[in-house]
């Protein structure tokens, strides 16, 4: 990379926790100097035959895959779905064999984040799932250190694999302070390694 390019910040969700989330961390990547892109995808239909219009009727535009491309780093996002990530972000992931091909993703930092409904909603299987296709692209992988003291503070969602919130059973729960604090961490931590790893 002969630039630093923006943080790339893609996400799936549902109920707006995990937007909450990708907006938090959106804000510790400008806090750690770098500019923050928001994107998500598009939901995904059993009906085959089903389209989606290519610009969202609100909210953040869909991704594609020269986003992904021009980015100096990514965060990741997605709810837990049975301890995995959403479909429609594994869709997407799927689509992205050119930049395997090509090796543009390799050395990049990413990090992952996920919501779930309950405290056990499988918050840290979701994380590891999210990392495995991009440690496939040669990825480097970023967590959240225990030198983050919410670590040892937090008792709703937070830990080293990422960031994470607790959206209770009717996705109500407001993000907690330390949910709050550790989505800023790894967002400047992102921002931070991404121009690392540019300088060398």
């Amino acid at each position: 990379m002969s630039s630093t390019g923006d943080v790339l910040v893609l996400y799936y969700s549902r109920h707006g926790s995990v937007k909450q989330l990708a907006m938090h961390i959106a804000r510790g990547i400008e806090a750690g100097g770098l500019q923050a892109r928001l994107r998500t995808v598009p939901p995904i239909s059993t009906v085959t035959e089903a389209t989606a219009d290519s610009i969202p009727e609100h909210g953040d535009p869909y991704v594609t895959l020269e986003d992904l491309s021009e980015c100096s780093a990514l965060a990741l996002g997605s709810p837990t779905r049975f301890g995995n990530m959403a479909a429609p972000l594994k869709y997407f992931l799927d689509s992205t064999s050119p930049q395997w091909l090509s090796g543009e993703l390799v050395n990049k930092p990413a990090a992952v984040f996920t919501s779930s409904t309950s405290q056990h909603g499988g918050q840290e299987s979701t994380l590891l799932s999210m990392m495995i296709p991009l440690l496939h692209h040669g990825m480097v992988i970023v967590g959240i250190p225990y030198t983050e003291r919410a670590l040892f503070k937090t008792n709703t969602g937070g830990g080293p694999y990422g960031a994470s919130h607790v959206a209770g059973t009717a996705n109500d729960q407001p993000i907690s302070e330390h949910e709050k604090q550790l989505c800023l961490a790894l967002g400047k931590r992102l921002a931070t390694l991404a121009q690392k790893l540019n300088s060398l």
